[in-house]
């Protein structure tokens, strides 16, 4: 298939975004497939090889056959950039307008896994000018997030009362929604998710890092982090996530691929934490090593994907509307 790759973005994430989709691209090319690199601009600019690229109805975009989304953060996993490619009636990777919308907003993401029943670790939700008094049933230390960013960028580590204003002016710098949490005592676990409508999961991976938390520079520095999979616990606590994170991934609605994290207790409780629509494709990303571990290859996997995408696209406009 012909697959246009969409790099960099928008948003903070945009430097990521620009070393996922380099290795998408090559693990597309040795699957077979042909793909044109759109870069998307800071400035929200679109060009191909120095040319605008316009999206069009009826695979207008470069007339590929199929759009990979490689984008991170705002203005490309939050719904928007999926919002237009269905517009445009073209096929893309990943989830669709709700999901993507609703996984983004950390918030809104924990309001809906907590109606579903889903064990999390305790949150409050945080605009500039609320009280700060109800903030004391979390205890400390806690964290502080911009609800809508990801990467761990604008996250601060609040361990004294008197760190939060400058933590929550730190996540307001990038969102008017914040998101302070609990901190969850345990092993950090992740999970892969593939599929549409019959999900599978990978074997779970454990991040051991060398810092006192999974920052920037921990996920994004070559031998800032260690994936040991399959992950440390007992088989039935990596079959308890692995089933976690696809009621996860079932219950926003998603598609064709998301990494699911968790924390893991000492007594094995495993808490939710966060579902990426979107995860990195990077050399030291998770998503794709932990579907490597289980026996799927870089190339399949991005092949997997784009066939996913016209699959859903196909099945969705069978439809009317």
């Amino acid at each position: 298939m012909r697959v246009a790759v969409l790099a960099g973005g928008r948003s903070s994430e945009h430097d990521v975004s620009l070393r996922s989709a380099a290795a998408v691209r090559e693990g597309l090319e040795r699957a077979g497939h042909e793909t044109v690199v759109v870069d998307v601009a800071r400035s929200g600019e679109w060009t191909s090889a120095g040319a605008a690229v316009t999206v069009a109805p009826a695979g207008g975009l470069l007339d590929a056959d199929v759009v990979f989304p490689v984008l991170h953060g705002p203005f490309g996993e939050d719904g928007t950039v999926q919002g237009l490619l269905e517009v445009a009636d073209v096929p893309y990777v990943g989830a669709g307008v709700p999901a993507s919308a609703v996984c983004m907003d950390k918030v809104l993401f924990k309001d809906l896994m907590a109606r579903a029943g889903l064990p999390q670790v305790e949150y409050a939700a945080v605009r500039e000018g609320d009280p700060l008094e109800p903030l004391a049933q979390l205890g400390l230390p806690v964290f502080v997030k911009p609800a809508r960013l990801g990467s761990s960028v604008g996250i601060s580590k609040v361990s004294e009362a008197g760190e939060l204003p400058a933590a929550l002016a730190t996540a307001f710098a990038h969102d008017p929604l914040a998101i302070v949490e609990a901190m969850a005592l345990g092993r950090e676990v992740e999970c892969s998710v593939m599929g549409n409508g019959d999900p599978v999961a990978s074997e779970p991976g454990e991040i051991v890092i060398d810092a006192d938390w999974y920052d920037y520079e921990a996920k994004y520095t070559p031998g800032g982090m260690e994936l040991r999979v399959p992950a440390p616990p007992e088989a039935h606590v990596r079959e308890r996530v692995r089933a976690l994170a696809l009621e996860a991934f079932r219950a926003v609605g998603c598609a064709g691929l998301a990494r699911v994290d968790f924390f893991v207790e000492a007594d094995g409780h495993v808490l939710l934490n966060e579902l990426n629509t979107m995860p990195g494709f990077t050399e030291t990303s998770v998503f794709a090593k932990l579907f490597g571990a289980s026996g799927v290859a870089y190339p399949e996997l991005v092949d997997r994907l784009v066939t996913l995408a016209v699959e859903r696209h196909e099945a969705e406009r069978r439809y009317r509307f």
